[in-house]
């Protein structure tokens, strides 16, 4: 074969590769169209995070998930009906994109106009070594999702002792510095999610993965839309 066709096969195979990494798979669903009752607080496109601007990846306030991820999180809501509690969905499905981002971000020491709102005790270049962020985020693999609780008629959130996205020791599973009300409201959430086939992360209090999640090896970086 001549060179020329050789290097015009690879480029189309690269661009064919490309693509796909940009295609929404089948196995993904927006929740929306899954939850009867939740509501949603998408921050890293709303520009309410620890950045401060919309999120590269992030081209709509939904949330994506895994099928599979999705359906359990509906069987969750659905035994949340009879309590009068509703979920609160802040993030789902991350495209690479996004944590590339964050990686911009957390390199840049001069901003730093949300530390006092969301790390007002840590340097912005330890998060990543604390595992706030991650350089490769489990949400990517489409079956993570930060999420909390909220009354039903009210649309409170109940209080979890620290906001989403606060970034040290009191969003710790195990903190002891949050009251026993606080922690009481953690501990229904975090029962609820494993009874679902979740499990939680020690570090994050509204952060769940599927147990058994269809994408364990796959980092996607097509976008939210």
């Amino acid at each position: 074969m001549k060179k020329p066709q050789t290097f015009a096969l690879l480029l189309a195979l690269l661009l064919l590769l490309a693509a796909c990494a940009t295609q929404r798979p089948d196995g993904f669903v927006h929740l929306d169209q899954m939850l009867r009752s939740a509501t949603y607080d998408v921050r890293y496109y709303n520009g309410d995070n620890f950045v401060g601007t919309r999120i590269d990846g992030y081209e709509a306030g939904r949330v994506l998930l895994s099928r599979e991820a999705a359906s359990a999180l509906a069987a969750a809501e659905q035994e949340l009906e009879t309590e009068s509690l509703r979920l609160k969905i802040f993030d789902g499905y991350r495209p690479q994109l996004a944590v590339e981002h964050f990686k911009r971000w957390a390199a840049d020491p001069h901003d730093t106009r949300m530390k006092d709102r969301f790390y007002p005790d840590l340097e912005k270049q330890d998060l990543f070594r604390l595992g706030y962020i991650a350089e490769r985020s489990g949400h990517s693999r489409g079956s993570t999702v930060d999420l909390t609780l909220a009354d039903a008629g009210t649309g409170q959130e109940l209080d979890m002792g620290s906001p989403f996205d606060f970034f040290g020791p009191i969003s710790h599973h195990d903190t002891p510095l949050i009251t026993p009300q606080q922690a009481r409201n953690r501990e229904r959430l975090r029962n609820l999610m494993i009874r679902h086939g979740f499990r939680p992360y020690a570090e994050e209090w509204w952060h769940y993965t599927l147990e058994n999640e269809p994408y364990p090896d796959s980092y996607f970086d097509f976008p939210v839309r």
